[in-house]
């Protein structure tokens, strides 16, 4: 062999086995913007003197028609503390709006990607979003965990897309059992966004009509308790005494419309394109039973007492009223791009605010259950932040949250995650907003359903 093809040779192996592009710090702030290859689009902000951790952010569910740019964090404020920290800060759009995991988890690899060709292969990759962003958040820490380090989860739909359209049936299946026997109102299987817009405007009247009697506000708190509505949901209510079951049901009734008009109906039927038909089902459901369970379970008993009404009766005729099928074609498509192994293999933690009403705080007992199930209980942290409302925390709890995890890390010991650890954490990276975690335990989440279990498998 010939000098000049041994020079070749060298330097063909030296370009084949070549560590990837190390980290390297900027001289000043750096804004990217740019286009995928999917059209989604992405967003990422490097700080001078970056600390060689990326965070790739997962924003929530857009509905189809609405906005949908780039996002790389949740709120202006946190974005401020983590640049200051040295974060860079990248995420994209998703190719689609609406239920959009199948594009979601390979557009924000694509992200990573367009980072690391930009400015070299992080130290480390932390995984986080918010609402629907954890449940994609969760689908990359489970299915490409190899691209990541480890994964935060807020107020995500951990419980996975199955489990949550199951429940969302639940609720509009009572109110429209017990509120409206006899009208002509479709729960699933839309023709078409407007036959679904038609189909919320109906039963909302149907609810706000019942929400001016006793007997009817007993029912809507049924409704309510079958998706674990909380009492205090908002931030902006007042919130009730433990059995003041009165105003509970005056701050769940709100969240009971705002189901109507948005994830019941509307976020339906467009996942129901996607999906190729209905991925929710409630034959063999005991409804007497799931109540049972329900963290709404002694509000309902008082307000069917005060009102002279049989729970009893209700909740015979809930389970005697013909029930809904899915198209099992629908539900092995929610199941296999939506549903949880509960397999982790790097660390995750997950933070909720006790008082979520769209996306409720037992969803965290549904993933624990998947991950205990599937081996990974030891990898898995869920901590919660006492206060009303989805998604509701301050830039600190999230900064804490997020140290809380990079500790864990750094480690490689989880070490205390109590809430008071959490709180000084918090409050060391931002004492002007508030630190709330507190000790606290869901109640079961009411219809589980994931891959390490095969009893959960949908039998019609």
């Amino acid at each position: 062999m010939n000098r000049r093809l041994l020079i070749a040779v060298a330097v063909l192996l030296m370009a084949t086995t070549a560590p990837a592009r190390a980290a390297t710090s900027t001289a000043e702030d750096v804004h990217v913007e740019g286009t995928l290859a999917s059209g989604a689009t992405y967003v990422m902000d490097v700080p001078a003197g970056w600390n060689g951790t990326v965070l790739l952010f997962s924003h929530g569910f857009r509905p189809p028609g609405g906005p949908n740019p780039a996002q790389n964090v949740t709120d202006a404020a946190t974005r401020a503390l983590l640049l200051k920290d040295g974060y860079a800060l990248i995420g994209s759009s998703y190719a689609i709006t609406g239920w959009a995991v199948e594009h979601a988890v390979p557009d924000q690899l694509a992200t990573l990607d367009a980072f690391t060709d930009r400015f070299g292969k992080a130290e480390r990759t932390v995984a986080w979003g918010q609402s629907y962003g954890g449940l994609v958040t969760t689908a990359i820490a489970e299915r490409q965990a190899g691209r990541i380090d480890g994964s935060l989860s807020m107020c995500g739909l951990v419980h996975g897309g199955v489990a949550n359209w199951n429940n969302t049936l639940d609720p509009i299946f009572a109110l429209k059992t017990l509120l409206a026997p006899d009208a002509s109102i479709p729960l699933v299987d839309f023709q078409d966004q407007a036959a679904a817009t038609a189909a919320a405007g109906t039963l909302s009247g149907v609810v706000t009509e019942a929400q001016n009697s006793v007997n009817g506000r007993a029912r809507i708190a049924l409704a309510a308790a079958l998706h674990n509505i909380p009492g205090w949901n908002d931030p902006s209510q007042t919130r009730p005494a433990p059995d003041d079951w009165t105003a509970q049901q005056a701050n769940q009734y709100p969240a009971v419309r705002g189901l109507l008009a948005t994830a019941a109906f509307s976020w339906r039927q467009s996942t129901e394109v996607l999906a190729g038909g209905n991925s929710s089902w409630n034959t063999g459901v005991d409804y007497a039973e799931l109540l049972r369970a329900s963290s709404g379970y002694e509000e309902v008993k008082g307000l069917y007492k005060a009102a002279g009404l049989s729970l009893k009766h209700d909740l015979k005729t809930l389970n005697s009223a013909p029930r809904i099928k899915a198209d099992k074609n629908a539900v092995d498509w929610m199941s296999r791009t939506s549903a949880f192994t509960g397999k982790l293999t790097k660390p995750q933690l997950t933070i909720h605010t006790t008082g979520d009403a769209l996306v409720p705080v037992q969803t965290e007992s549904a993933y624990k259950r998947a991950a205990t199930a599937g081996g990974s209980r030891h990898l898995l942290r869920q901590a919660y932040v006492e206060n009303a409302g989805h998604c509701s925390f301050s830039p600190a709890e999230q900064v804490g949250a997020l140290d809380t995890l990079n500790n864990r890390l750094d480690t490689g010991r989880w070490g205390d995650t109590g809430a008071k650890t959490l709180n000084s954490r918090a409050a060391q990276a931002d004492p002007t907003t508030p630190a709330r975690y507190a000790a606290y335990r869901p109640t079961p989440y009411l219809r589980p359903y994931d891959l390490a279990h095969p009893g959960d498998a949908y039998r019609p």
